[in-house]
């Protein structure tokens, strides 16, 4: 079985790739919704957020404000590198589980925005990076999140440039609105089967 990565920057399309992806069959690993079920209710993260950012980084109903710890770690990059310390080892055992469970699949996908600088794609047999025009990423963030440009561009600006992810990455898939993706999709997909003895 192969463990192939799937990123790209923010706003590129990995979702709607990784929806794609699951509609042939393939079990997908959703990185940012699995760390956000984890950063909700793995007692350890927990305990260590609030050391981190003290208490208000939890909300009273018991979920991790977000929006709060968004706004101060997209402004502080070693704030951001300590968040990430403490969830993405969590979530690499999470997801090493997870590959256990559906051993029977021919290739499983696990999709990170920060592939490549988490070094989640040490595991990966081989990783896809989904791409778009800066300014369309810019505004499907824009329209999804309902943030202002400068906002998102801080975001993006905390993620690898885009042309490095494509040339680290065995298969890319365009996602701008012009280019097919269902073909690109099925491509990956049967070459991926075929790398994996099918």
């Amino acid at each position: 079985m192969l463990v192939v990565g799937i990123t790209g920057g923010i706003g590129s399309g990995k979702s709607l790739v990784c929806r794609l992806f699951s509609l042939l069959g393939v079990p997908v690993y959703l990185s940012d919704e699995q760390a956000r079920y984890l950063t909700d209710n793995d007692p350890q993260i927990r305990q260590q957020l609030i050391s981190l950012f003290g208490p208000l980084s939890y909300m009273s109903n018991g979920l991790l404000d977000r929006k709060r710890l968004s706004e101060i770690v997209f402004q502080d990059s070693e704030a951001l590198k300590r968040l990430n310390e403490i969830v993405h080892p969590v979530v690499r055992e999470h997801f090493r589980l997870w590959v256990k469970q559906n051993n029977r699949a021919s290739y499983v996908i696990q999709e990170a925005a920060i592939l490549f600088e988490s070094g989640l794609y040490r595991d990966m047999d081989q990783v896809i990076t989904v791409t778009a025009p800066l300014d369309l990423r810019i505004e499907r963030v824009m329209a999804r999140d309902g943030v202002l440009r400068e906002a998102v561009l801080a975001r993006i600006e905390n993620q690898m440039p885009q042309e490095q992810k494509e040339k680290r990455s065995q298969f890319v898939i365009v996602n701008d609105g012009v280019e097919l993706l269902i073909p690109q999709v099925l491509k990956v997909h049967a070459l991926l089967k075929q790398m994996a003895g099918e």
